[in-house]
């Protein structure tokens, strides 16, 4: 029995989320599409697949890790209490293994794409599409792995129930242990004729685009579930899910902040000082923004309802507007000559005309 651990280089202490990334990194390297015609790479990404799914199931990581084998064995406690009630009350209890049929088909692997997103699509929401290439149910053996006129035979070892059963004598009477039939792979059913399409697997690899539904208000790392989209399963199991990652890309004029949407607006120290109205973008149209007189730098302004929806209620977040007053700093003659009319009617002092209140400044510190 291969060492799972030491097949995807990871420590036996691993969390599941370093036992995933080890597994798509190799997974990546590996993968047949990757090499066409590298029997190695193909042989390799098998290894790495079997071990991944031992170990990313919780129960079968536990028994590997007991046992070195990820089948039950008759040392297992739910097994073995069981078999006792079998042993003393012939099965009528429903415990271990006699109650289990075939386990069938296994379910296709989940996938994962992305989607990149503008800030409108989040705020009004709508449908984007995701391309991803995924295992498909084979069309010529409707998912079967048999030849066209063919089908699969049930499993002479194990009658078709996927489990080949073993009895032990032991001081308690007969123990009856059941584990998954290797000639079968606890399927139950063997090919003899593999469909030549998809050489007996069931499914073929294709390029498909799914239509992801964006629900309005989603936030940028979001995931979306799409029920169903994964890989189709070998042999007829069914399909896995796909797990679609929100990306939002910058807005030039917006920033998002939990539902509310925030924007600096820069204005002349003139329509701050006298008022203004002004026609302002929203991402829903124009909007009139009023500028009261003796605005400040630092004054936010709330529309209401005009921000992100609240994806798990109703309603939207509010627009905040922030406003920052812009002081010129180059003049001319005649806008110099009105501000210093201005001032002097406040009687408020300035720097000289000549400017050589700021030459004797820099000259103190040369």
């Amino acid at each position: 029995m291969a060492d799972h651990y030491e097949t995807l280089g990871v420590d036996r202490n691993a969390t599941d989320e370093e036992i995933k990334r080890a597994y798509k990194k190799l997974a990546r390297s590996f993968h047949p599409d990757l090499n066409p015609g590298d029997a190695t790479a193909e042989a390799r990404f098998k290894e790495i697949s079997a071990a991944y799914e031992v170990l990313s199931d919780p129960e079968r990581r536990s028994r590997f890790d007991r046992f070195g084998t990820d089948q039950p064995q008759g040392g297992d406690f739910g097994a073995g209490l069981g078999d006792i009630f079998e042993a003393f009350f012939g099965g009528g209890m429903g415990f271990g293994t006699g109650a289990r049929g075939r386990s069938g088909p296994p379910r296709g692997e989940d996938l994962e794409a992305h989607v990149d997103l503008d800030l409108e699509d989040i705020v009004f929401g709508g449908e984007r599409e995701v391309a991803i290439r995924t295992a498909v149910r084979c069309e010529p053996c409707d998912g079967t792995g048999a030849a066209v006129g063919t089908s699969p035979s049930t499993c002479s070892e194990c009658g078709g129930s996927g489990q080949v059963r073993r009895v032990r004598q032991s001081v308690l009477g007969q123990m009856v242990t059941a584990s998954a039939c290797g000639a079968c792979g606890g399927l139950g059913e063997v090919i003899e004729t593999p469909c030549g399409m998809c050489d007996g697997q069931g499914r073929t690899i294709e390029q498909r685009t799914y239509s992801v539904e964006i629900p309005a208000g989603v936030d940028d790392g979001s995931t979306l579930r799409l029920s169903g989209r994964g890989a189709a399963g070998p042999r007829g199991g069914g399909n896995g899910d796909l797990y679609v990652h929100v990306r939002v890309r910058p807005h030039p004029v917006f920033r998002r902040d939990g539902d509310d949407l925030v924007h600096e607006l820069h204005i002349p120290f003139t329509q701050a000082t006298l008022g203004a109205h002004i026609e302002y973008e929203t991402l829903d149209g124009r909007e009139d923004l009023v500028i009261p007189r003796g605005t400040e730098s630092g004054t936010v302004f709330r529309l209401r309802g005009r921000g992100v929806p609240h994806v798990r209620g109703r309603g939207r977040g509010d627009l905040r507007v922030g406003i920052v007053v812009e002081v010129p700093d180059q003049l001319d003659e005649t806008q110099e000559d009105l501000l210093r009319q201005f001032a002097a009617v406040r009687g408020e002092e300035v720097a000289e005309t000549d400017q050589g209140f700021f030459s004797r400044i820099k000259s103190a510190f040369t």
